[in-house]
């Protein structure tokens, strides 16, 4: 059985085809180097026949017997015909027993077959033959034996089966090595696509050593695999978290209703409780939309509204729409503009993203403190930064308090449902911006914005990044 998977595999296949497309072109190759050299071959041997024939009709008659003679002697391969004949065909001299009839005597080269005499026998064989009529009737014929091409022939298949089948055999090797090798890889990967399946999330594919398509694959699913993990594990507590932070606001609204309904012997009480009770749905309804808002941001629902936005102006107005809520705290807030920039995304979420930070620095900042806004530019960036002089963010809570409903112990009695930074990061994300969280003591909280056309590629990646999340999460 996993002979038969090994040799239907594709790598196989393919180093099979490759294995004969090679095969078939070195074929080619040898047939094309033997047709090219027996060509050459024959028009040598046509040449040097017409030189030889023009040579011995030159010769005075007298002289052409013995010169045909010395010719044949000096042929110690017996490669050579040659032949003298009267007007009437009778040989006069050489080894060809008669003219062929076949044979023109205009002087062109040709193949003929050619009786050749040698102790009595007779040899016909096909040879090149110059026939040529001479002055007084007599016609001389010369020859030549192209056995030649056969050896050839012989050499090239010789060289062919040399060559070619060790060539064929070790490209079968080549595919039967990569097919076993590609059959491993596989069912490692699918090994461990099983165990993730089971409910073995921090399982990942194996990349190797190599920097192939292979392993550039699995280190693409690995990221993605790393990306389904986080938010598996934020899913796993959100519905824990959500019924933790709604219960304790509707258990207050519960016991102020029942109490009233007991206790309350005037309107003013009954009113007083009602007031409690109205505060306490306020609460919880206000973690429902932050809710609802998030899965609209992380839903990738508000990139159809991007457009220029000035960022100076949102500083500004988070500033004006804050600043008597700060002075009620006791608390100084100002805002540093460095030059006015514009940067491509949604102008209502950004104004969202800046106004949070400064919610939270105004609400964890003591009276007495301060918190300003600044805005930096250079060529290609812009630089939003919230700080204060609150407790700030240790380093061990950077991660913790970008995720759903986290709060710190130290911040329990501060008013809240935890979703402010979630929503803050959900919207930088959207962006394709950066949110960086400044070391304690004090607070500092940075946004890392793209302008211009980087701003806009950014964008258009984020956007294909979210698409994807959403299909693989659909």
């Amino acid at each position: 059985m996993y002979q038969i998977q090994l040799i239907r595999s594709g790598t196989f296949l393919w180093a099979l085809a490759v294995a004969a497309a090679f095969a078939l072109f070195v074929v080619g190759l040898f047939a094309f180097i033997y047709w090219k050299l027996n060509d050459y071959l024959i028009a040598r041997t046509d040449r040097m026949i017409i030189t030889q024939i023009h040579f011995i009709a030159n010769l005075p008659p007298a002289r052409r017997v013995s010169t045909i003679a010395d010719h044949l002697v000096q042929d110690s391969r017996g490669v050579q015909y040659a032949g003298l004949f009267d007007a009437a065909g009778t040989r006069l001299a050489g080894n060809i027993d008669r003219v062929p009839r076949e044979l023109g005597l205009d002087g062109a080269a040709q193949a003929v077959r050619l009786g050749r005499i040698e102790n009595s026998a007779v040899d016909g064989r096909v040879v090149r033959a110059v026939g040529r009529r001479l002055d007084g009737g007599d016609v001389l014929v010369m020859g030549r034996n192209v056995d030649e091409t056969r050896e050839i022939s012989s050499v090239v298949g010789e060289a062919l089966a040399l060559g070619l089948l060790p060539a064929f055999s070790l490209c079968l090797m080549a595919g039967v090595w990569l097919s076993v090798r590609a059959q491993k890889r596989v069912e490692e990967v699918n090994q461990r696509v099983q165990r993730i399946v089971a409910g073995e999330l921090r399982e990942r594919l194996p990349e190797g050593k190599t920097d192939d398509s292979f392993a550039r694959l699995a280190r693409i699913v690995n990221g993605m695999l790393d990306e389904m993990e986080t938010m598996i594990n934020a899913l796993a507590g959100v519905g824990n978290d959500i019924a933790h932070d709604l219960r304790t606001p509707l258990t207050r609204v519960r016991l102020a209703l029942e109490r009233g309904r007991t206790h309350a012997t005037t309107l003013e009480e009954l009113q007083e409780i009602t007031d409690k009770a109205i505060a306490g749905i306020d609460q919880s309804l206000a973690i429902v939309t932050a809710l609802l808002r998030l899965t609209e941001i992380e839903n990738n629902r508000r990139m159809a509204g991007f457009g220029d936005v000035a960022l100076d102006e949102i500083l500004r107005e988070v500033c004006d729409v804050y600043e008597p809520i700060a002075e009620d705290k006791r608390i100084g807030l100002g805002v540093v503009i460095d030059r006015n920039v514009q940067v491509w995304g949604d102008r209502d979420l950004l104004f969202e993203a800046v106004a949070n930070l400064v919610d939270n620095a105004i609400k964890f900042t003591p009276p007495g403190g301060r918190v300003e806004l600044g805005l930096e530019a250079e060529d290609g960036t812009a630089l939003v930064r919230v700080s204060d002089t609150g407790p700030g963010i240790s380093e061990q809570e950077r991660e913790a308090v970008l995720r759903r409903f986290y709060r710190s112990d130290k911040m329990r009695n501060t008013p809240g449902v935890g979703l402010g930074l979630s929503l803050v990061a959900a919207i930088v994300k959207l962006h394709a911006f950066r949110l960086i969280i400044g070391p304690a003591p004090g607070g500092r909280i940075e946004i890392l914005a793209w302008t211009g056309r980087a701003g806009k590629s950014a964008s258009r990646r984020s956007r294909t990044l979210l698409d994807a999340e959403a299909d693989q999460m659909g």
